[in-house]
C-alpha cells in the first residue's frame, strides 16, 4: 500500500486513475519549411478536427440550453471554412514559405484586427470569434487536448498547482477529484472543487510523482490521503466511507425546497458562489436561493484580450435570466495578487496582495471599469442583478464607484438601452480598514458582503495562498470573528443587510456564531447549500452565543 499525505480541502471519497496535468506549450514560432503540401495536409486535418469538436459542442449546447445556445458553435464551425480566411492562410503559405501554425496565427490576427476596426458593434464582436477559431485550429495543430484531459473516464487530476486561467479551461465532466503537490485551502482549485462538490487535496508534496500516471488511486478529501494499492482493511474502510457519503447525499435531498429558517423563526438567505455561467446548473440543482458572489474575473482570465461589453453582457444576462428573479450579486473585476492577466501588463510588485488589485485597477483604468459597468447595467434588465465592489478601504472609493455607475446609467438612458435604475450596490468587507470604517461605508451602499478569506489574511498578516502557515492562518481567530461582529453591527445600525461570501460561510461549526452576530446571508459553494440548510433548520437563534469571540 502506498500512502501519500496531503491536506484535505474538499471532502469526499473517490476512486479513479491519476492524470497528471501538462501545461500545453502554445508558443508559435515561424519555421521555414521544405514541403508546403505536407503543411497544408496537417492544416486540413486540424480544421476537420476543429469542425468535429465544434459540431459536438453545438449539439451539447442544443440539448442543454436550446437552439440559440448552439448558434455560437455552429458559427465558429463555419468560420473554419470561411473562403476569405482560408485564402489568407494560403497566401501566408506562399509568401512566407512557413509552417501551418504560423500561417494560421498570422491570418487569424489579420482577420481579428479587420473586424475590430469596423464601425459596427456586432462586427467588432466577431473579432473574438475569429481568435477563438484560430486558437482551436492551432491547438489541434500542436496536439493540445481540448479541455486539458485526454481520457474517456473521469480522472483524479494531479498537478503542482493550477492557475485560475487553467482551471477555467478544464473539461469539468472529466474530473472526479483534484490532488495538488502545492496549493492551499483558499486556492482557486480548492474553491473550484468545493463548487463542484468533489474531493480535493493540496500540499501532497514530492511524493506525488508522475511515475503514478494512470494508476488507480483513492482520494479522501477529509483526511487528505491519497492511497494506491490499499490493503483489504483500508479498501473496506474507504468503501464504507463512500457509502455513508452517498447516504448523506440522499438525506440532504430531503432539504430541497425547504425554507432557510431556524426553529425559532430566524430567516437567513442561503446563496451560492460561482465562477462562471457554467456553475449556475450547480446552483439550481443544489437549490441555492440566489447568487451571493459571481466572480466576474473569469471573463478576463479566459480571454487573450479585454472582453468586450457585449461578451460580458451576454454572460451576465445568461446568469440573471437563468436565476429567474432571484438575486444575482456580481462582483466587479477582481484581479491582481494571485490572479494575474498577462494583457493587463501589470508592473511586477514585491507584495501584490498589498498592491494594485481589484477596485484599485478599476479606478485607475476607468475605460475598463466603464465597459464592465455598462454590461452589468444592461444585464440588470433581465433579472435581479446587484453590483458589488471588492477591496474597498475608503469612503472616497465607494463614491468614485457610484459616480461611475451614475455616468453609465446616464449614457444608457440617452441611448435608449433598458436597465434597472434601482440596481443594488454593495461592497466587500475584506480589510481591517473597511471594518473600522463600516459605519461610514454603510451609509453609501445597500449591503455588505464579508470576504472572509482576505479578511483573515489581512487581519492575521497571513498569506492565504501559503500552504505552510498551518495553525497561524486561523479563520476562527477571535479577531476575525470580532471583525464580523463590528461589520454586522454597523450594517444593521444603518439599515442595510450583511452577508458572508468567503469559504468560512460554509463552516457549520460557526453557524451558531453567525446567528448570534446577526449575519443575514451566507453565500457558499453550491454543494454546501443543503447541509448548511439542515443545520439552520435545527438551530435556535435565541440560544446562540458569542462565546467564540472570546479567548
Amino acid at each position: 500500500m502506498i500512502l501519500i499525505q496531503g491536506k484535505g480541502v474538499s471532502r469526499g471519497v473517490v476512486k479513479g486513475p491519476l492524470y497528471f496535468y501538462k501545461k500545453p506549450d502554445t508558443t508559435v514560432v515561424q519555421i521555414e519549411v521544405d514541403d508546403i503540401d505536407a503543411e497544408k495536409a496537417r492544416l486540413e486535418e486540424a480544421k476537420a478536427r476543429s469542425i468535429e469538436q465544434l459540431e459536438a459542442l453545438a449539439e451539447k449546447a442544443r440539448e442543454e440550453a436550446g437552439d440559440e445556445s448552439a448558434i455560437l458553435f455552429e458559427t465558429h464551425a463555419m468560420f473554419v471554412e470561411d473562403d476569405d480566411f482560408v485564402e489568407c492562410i494560403d497566401e501566408m503559405f506562399e509568401e512566407e514559405n512557413c509552417n501551418a501554425e504560423y500561417a494560421v496565427l498570422q491570418a487569424g490576427e489579420q482577420f481579428a484586427a479587420m473586424f475590430a476596426a469596423m464601425d459596427d458593434a456586432y462586427m467588432q464582436a466577431r473579432a473574438a470569434d475569429i481568435r477563438d477559431v484560430s486558437q482551436r485550429i492551432l491547438n489541434n495543430l500542436m496536439g493540445v487536448v481540448d479541455g486539458g484531459i485526454d481520457s474517456d473516464v473521469p480522472v483524479i487530476l494531479a498537478a503542482d498547482d493550477l492557475a485560475p486561467s487553467e482551471t477555467l479551461q478544464l473539461d469539468k465532466t472529466k474530473i472526479a477529484g483534484f490532488v495538488l503537490r502545492e496549493g492551499s485551502s483558499n486556492g482557486h482549485t480548492a474553491i473550484l472543487a468545493r463548487t463542484m462538490g468533489i474531493p480535493a487535496i493540496c500540499g501532497a508534496g514530492a511524493d506525488l510523482t508522475e511515475a503514478y500516471q494512470g494508476r488507480e488511486a483513492y482520494v479522501d478529501g477529509e483526511t487528505g490521503q491519497i492511497i494506491l494499492d490499499p490493503d483489504e482493511l483500508t479498501q473496506q474502510a474507504l468503501k464504507d466511507k463512500f457509502e455513508k457519503q452517498q447516504e448523506m447525499k440522499k438525506l440532504m435531498e430531503t432539504m430541497r425546497g425547504q425554507e432557510d429558517v431556524t426553529l425559532d423563526g430566524r430567516k437567513i438567505k442561503l446563496y451560492c458562489n460561482i465562477g462562471s455561467p457554467d456553475d449556475v446548473a450547480a446552483v439550481l440543482s443544489n437549490d441555492g436561493q440566489g447568487i451571493g458572489l459571481f466572480r466576474s474575473e473569469f471573463l478576463y482570465l479566459k480571454s487573450d484580450d479585454y472582453p468586450t461589453e457585449d461578451e460580458q453582457f451576454e454572460a451576465y444576462k445568461a446568469v440573471a435570466a437563468a436565476m429567474d428573479g432571484k438575486r444575482v450579486i456580481i462582483r466587479t473585476l477582481d484581479i491582481g495578487a494571485d490572479k494575474q492577466v498577462p494583457y493587463f501588463n501589470m508592473q511586477k510588485e514585491e507584495n501584490p496582495a498589498l498592491g494594485v488589485r481589484a477596485i484599485r485597477i478599476c479606478l485607475n483604468r476607468p475605460e475598463v471599469f466603464r465597459t464592465q459597468l455598462r454590461a452589468l447595467y444592461r444585464a440588470s434588465a433581465f433579472g435581479k442583478v446587484a453590483i458589488m465592489f471588492p477591496m474597498i478601504t475608503s469612503v472616497w472609493e465607494v463614491r468614485e464607484c457610484k459616480r461611475a455607475c451614475a455616468a453609465v446609467m446616464e449614457e444608457l438612458k440617452k441611448e435608449g438601452i433598458p436597465f434597472d435604475p434601482d440596481t443594488e450596490i454593495g461592497i466587500m468587507i475584506e480589510t481591517p480598514a473597511s471594518v473600522f470604517m463600516a459605519s461610514n461605508l454603510a451609509k453609501e451602499v445597500d449591503f455588505f458582503s464579508v470576504g472572509t478569506n482576505d479578511l483573515t489574511q489581512y487581519t492575521l498578516a497571513c498569506d492565504r495562498q501559503a500552504n505552510d502557515l498551518g495553525k497561524f492562518f486561523d479563520p476562527h481567530h477571535p479577531a476575525v470573528l470580532r471583525a464580523l461582529k463590528m461589520t454586522a453591527d454597523a450594517a444593521h445600525e444603518n439599515g442595510i443587510w450583511v452577508g458572508i461570501c468567503g469559504e468560512l460561510g460554509a463552516d457549520t461549526s460557526l453557524l451558531p456564531t453567525f446567528l448570534a452576530i446577526g449575519i443575514d446571508e451566507l453565500s457558499v459553494s453550491p454543494s454546501s447549500v443543503l447541509p448548511l440548510r439542515a443545520e439552520i433548520r435545527k438551530s435556535i437563534a435565541q440560544l446562540c452565543t458569542l462565546e467564540k469571540l472570546e479567548w
